[in-house]
């Protein structure tokens, strides 16, 4: 006979199986499409039927199942939870919880349960469990929490400050390290807008590089001064990214990086400073600066431009170093750039050098090895030192007057004491003898011993200079008057221009004089068989006068016409080499300049002299 608990348990199984009965169309398609694993259960926890799907779920066939009791599928620290539930839903209460549920292969699956009460007659006569297998749900959301956690470790320990801001520019999010760079916590900055702390100079830069991710939907880097807590301003760098939302693909945040670069803008502007500062010395070298990689040039500054004779700096990079070195030094030049390539820098050394008009001049070159655009390179110096030669040939003709002085003193003053005495005696024998013949050979000779002493005491000891009221054309006059028996014996016409009418200079009378009487005597010298001289002069502004020698001879060579004016240079038999030396020094001490122009037509001497 059965107890009265059993007798109560086997009138449910019967009701839940009447009602089973009458509902079998719906459960039976219930239990075939529904994609959760469902166990249906008496008020006593007996399976009375399962699933294809729980079936998948477990392993194990709905044969097997019906046969085995309920604490079979589930682990032992999970059975405590699966009867809790149970029990409250078999006193009609719908329970949902998580658990962990055993396959037949052995394998654990997470899983969320649903209890739902069957009543009938309001009892409760059975439970349908539905279960959910959550496995990678819970993994995926195990994940998430570790990369959550990653990320919360990280954005508040590491040293640049990540910053999330709605569409409105307010701060939703800051992480901790924002108190190093800025000097504020984080619930301080949460709630403002950016300008809170950017300075008002970079607002409009930060709104347009934030509008500008909003369009692109890139990450976008700017530099910003921000005002510190304690008033003092810094250069940060952010790297802003907008974040989209993955169903509608429209921004709903801008996650920003922050990172403090006071000192590397400073650094930078230091650095700019200097490079600055190099370029504006160089552009401006008195010297001319090339940069040349082998044997391009790379980099002309100013100077080298003018210097080169170009128009402008492609002129000159689009050819080679060599281009401007005359043929005769190359192999040099080559072995030099090698050495400057090689590290060592090499000093200044004297080189033709040749102009884009095709002239050359003497120059001093000097090599460095030097970095440019971030590759090895040579810095290359050009010194134009064509003047420096002109000085160093007048400080040695200098010397050559200096010591050429005072050997002529000393020979004038020991040769005209004996002359003086031959010269006497000679007078002597003249009276005595009958024969003369030979005197006045002798007598010539000895006046122009004299008169080569006398040219050796002016270039000795220089006369001092009267200055006075010139009239010049008066003075061309005279020249001409004492120089026209000469001229006209050697079949020479000489002509005086003047296009400015009277013209009157301060000088020595007498030394101009020697000086123009010289240029003449030089010129009829030119024209052995005869031609023309032509003596002008032409006012130069207001404060100058040129006066023009020029004569129709056959010219002087270059060669010669270079070394004029140097000490005992001639071309004459009978010449000093002082004439014209001495000539160029009276102009120079009348603060004026001579010049020489000569080809196969003839001479042009220039004479400048100041107006009174």
């Amino acid at each position: 006979m059965n107890s009265p608990v059993e007798n109560i348990k086997n009138e449910k199984n019967q009701l839940l199986k009447k009602y089973i009965g009458e509902r079998f169309a719906d459960y039976e398609m219930l239990f075939e499409r529904s994609q959760n694993a469902l166990l249906l259960l008496d008020t006593a926890g007996n399976i009375v039927r399962v699933n294809p799907t729980f079936e998948m779920l477990c392993g194990y066939t709905a044969k097997e199942v019906i046969t085995m009791k309920l604490q079979t599928f589930f682990p032992l620290d999970s059975l405590d939870n699966v009867f809790h539930h149970f029990h409250k839903t078999s006193l009609g209460q719908l329970e949902n919880f998580d658990c962990q549920l055993n396959n037949k292969s052995g394998a654990i699956h997470d899983v969320n349960i649903t209890n739902i009460p069957i009543s009938v007659d309001n009892q409760i006569v059975g439970v349908i469990a539905v279960l959910k297998d959550i496995t990678l749900l819970k993994q995926k959301k195990t994940e998430v929490r570790k990369i959550e956690e990653f990320h919360r470790v990280l954005t508040e320990n590491v040293l640049d400050t990540i910053v999330c801001t709605n569409l409105l520019g307010k701060i939703i999010y800051i992480s901790p390290s924002c108190e190093t760079i800025s000097g504020y916590k984080a619930d301080e900055l949460i709630g403002t807008t950016f300008s809170f702390i950017v300075h008002e100079e970079d607002w409009e830069k930060a709104y347009a590089d934030r509008k500008l991710s909003y369009l692109g939907g890139e990450s976008i880097r700017g530099k910003y001064r921000i005002r510190r807590k304690d008033g003092n301003l810094i250069w940060v760098e952010a790297l802003s990214k907008p974040v989209f939302d993955p169903d509608t693909q429209t921004i709903v945040e801008v996650v920003s990086v922050v990172r403090e670069i006071t000192e590397r803008i400073k650094a930078e502007e230091e650095l700019w400073s200097r490079k600055k500062a190099f370029r504006e010395l160089v552009e401006h070298s008195p010297d001319a600066v090339l940069i040349a990689q082998d044997k391009d040039i790379i980099f002309v500054n100013k100077t080298g431009i003018e210097l080169l004779g170009a128009a402008n700096a492609e002129e000159i990079l689009s050819k080679e170093l060599l281009y401007f070195i005359h043929p005769d030094y190359h192999q040099e030049v080559k072995e030099r750039i090698q050495t400057v390539s090689n590290g060592e820098t090499v000093d200044f050394r004297d080189y033709k050098v040749i102009r884009q008009d095709g002239s050359v001049f003497d120059a001093e070159i000097k090599g460095i090895p030097t970095f440019f655009n971030n590759h090895y390179a040579q810095h290359v110096i050009i010194r134009d030192i064509t003047e420096r030669k002109k000085t160093q040939e007048l400080l040695l003709n200098s010397e050559k007057l200096t010591i050429a002085g005072q050997l002529a003193a000393g020979i004038a003053h020991e040769v005209r004491n004996p002359l003086t005495a031959i010269k006497g005696f000679l007078q002597l024998m003249e009276r005595k003898m009958e024969d003369q013949t030979y005197f006045g050979i002798i007598e010539s000779e000895i006046d122009r011993i004299e008169l080569i002493l006398s040219e050796l005491l002016v270039l000795a000891k220089p006369q001092d200079v009267k200055f006075e009221s010139v009239y010049l054309p008066a003075l061309i006059e005279d020249i001409k008057t004492l120089i026209d028996t000469q001229a006209i014996m050697n079949n020479v016409s000489i002509e005086v221009v003047n296009t400015n009418g009277p013209i009157t200079i301060k000088g020595d009378k007498n030394q101009l004089k020697q000086v123009f009487i010289n240029f003449l005597k030089n010129a009829i010298e030119a024209m052995p068989n005869g031609g023309s001289c032509i003596i002008e002069m032409k006012a130069i502004g207001e404060n100058k006068v040129q006066i023009f020698f020029k004569d129709t001879g056959d010219g002087i060579p270059p060669h010669i016409l270079k070394r004029m004016g140097e000490p005992f240079f001639t071309t004459k038999e009978n010449g000093t080499g002082l004439g014209i030396m001495i000539s160029k020094q009276i102009i120079e001490n009348h603060h004026g300049t001579v010049h020489f122009w000569s080809d196969k037509k003839g001479t042009i001497i220039e004479v400048t002299l100041p107006l009174q």
